[in-house]
């Protein structure tokens, strides 16, 4: 009898997974699952969006444009790094086209492989690689911050007439003038900041602004959304039972004629805040405008690093936290300035303390001894009545 060995076929290497192809970063990430090779066209990917990447546990990440351009030292390509992410950029974006959703791909020594075909093929972006275009990005901050600056000012040249005499806000239903509004915008730390302010939530009547996705981490932190703000990316992301709940929808910038007939067939009406600010902005600049008292904002963030992160985005937020003024506040410092209300077994407590110190004192004097004795007396004389 003959006896046939097969041979187990070895696995080509690299890593295989499935094929996430999409130009707009932020719809993206919603689609991922974990073991995905996500395929973006994101120039100079910011800490924020890395964060959500890692979230999503991907496999790899392979980008058309390049992770550090130069031009500010964009942070988002450290990120994925440190978190064990292999990373090829500077793929032909006549390439991306051939990366079909959903494919098994596999990514071996910078080169993408479906169905046994090279589909793109880019540069790995080592540890080393990117310690050095960091340091050309660091020299060339000054410049970035002049650039900052020109974006800003031109900024608020075409949005005069909203930030300086508030023409243009759309009239809320809601009353946000009655206590403070916290404003929520997607960000990867955005469920610890909310979990963070738990205690401080249960003790105020907040009204809360939800921006895009944020809208869905609001609802799973337990909170109900009383205004939604939408941008040109967000309607797919934010469910019809959350608009439909919100007593107010604010679409940013002018909708299509599309995403209107989508609004009313779910049968939400939307307010039109036509502005060129980032819609995160755009909702602190609302929320200060109604005349809140107190502006949280959670998940977007204001330090230089994050200023120059954000790309265009920029402008809008050194503006945004100007017409705030002092009324906006970082989520991440109010557990640090709010120590909470005082508890009523608190009071009873130091009532109490009051009480005892009070009597030891009167204990201790003549006529507190007298009292002692006395009533010490009448104590047993009446216990020994009863018996």
């Amino acid at each position: 009898m003959r006896i046939t060995k097969q041979r187990q076929q070895a696995a080509p290497p690299g890593i295989t997974g499935t094929a996430r192809v999409d130009r707009r970063t932020s719809a993206l990430v919603s689609r991922l699952r974990p073991g995905d090779i996500a395929v973006i066209d994101h120039l100079d990917l910011d800490r924020a969006t890395a964060l959500r990447l890692v979230d999503a546990e991907v496999a790899a990440v392979v980008n058309v444009s390049r992770f550090v351009s130069g031009r500010h030292p964009a942070r988002g390509a450290g990120v994925l790094l440190e978190a064990g992410v292999p990373l090829v950029d500077g793929v032909a974006a006549a390439d991306m086209a051939k990366i079909r959703e959903g494919a098994s791909v596999r990514l071996h020594e910078q080169t993408l492989w479906s169905a046994g075909v090279q589909v793109a093929r880019g540069e790995e972006l080592t540890a080393e690689r990117l310690a050095e275009e960091l340091a050309a990005a660091r020299d060339a901050m000054p410049t970035q911050l002049a650039t900052l600056t020109h974006n800003t000012t031109e900024l608020l040249r075409r949005e005069e007439r909203l930030l300086l005499h508030g023409q243009g806000l759309p009239r809320l239903r809601v009353a946000v003038d009655r206590g403070p509004v916290l404003v929520i915008g997607p960000g990867a730390t955005l469920g610890e900041e909310l979990r963070g302010l738990r205690a401080w939530l249960r003790h105020q009547q907040v009204t809360v602004v939800a921006v895009g996705a944020a809208a869905v981490v609001a609802v799973e932190q337990g909170l109900r959304v009383d205004v939604a703000v939408l941008g040109s990316d967000d309607l797919d992301l934010v469910p019809a039972t959350v608009l439909r709940a919100a007593r107010d929808v604010v679409r940013v910038g002018l909708p299509s004629e599309a995403e209107t007939d989508s609004l009313t067939r779910l049968g939400v009406q939307a307010s039109v805040f036509d502005s060129g600010l980032a819609t995160h902005e755009a909702a602190l600049v609302l929320a200060a405008a109604a005349g809140a008292p107190l502006v949280v904002s959670a998940g977007q963030h204001a330090d230089v690093a994050s200023l120059l992160d954000r790309q265009g985005s920029g402008a809008s937020t050194l503006l945004a936290r100007l017409a705030g003024g002092d009324r906006i506040v970082d989520a991440r410092v109010v557990p640090h300035l709010w120590s909470g209300h005082v508890r009523s077994w608190q009071l009873w407590l130091v009532l109490l303390a009051g009480l005892i110190a009070v009597v030891a004192a009167i204990a201790v004097t003549p006529v507190g001894q007298d009292w002692w004795t006395d009533g010490r007396h009448d104590l047993l004389d009446s216990i020994r009545g009863l018996l």
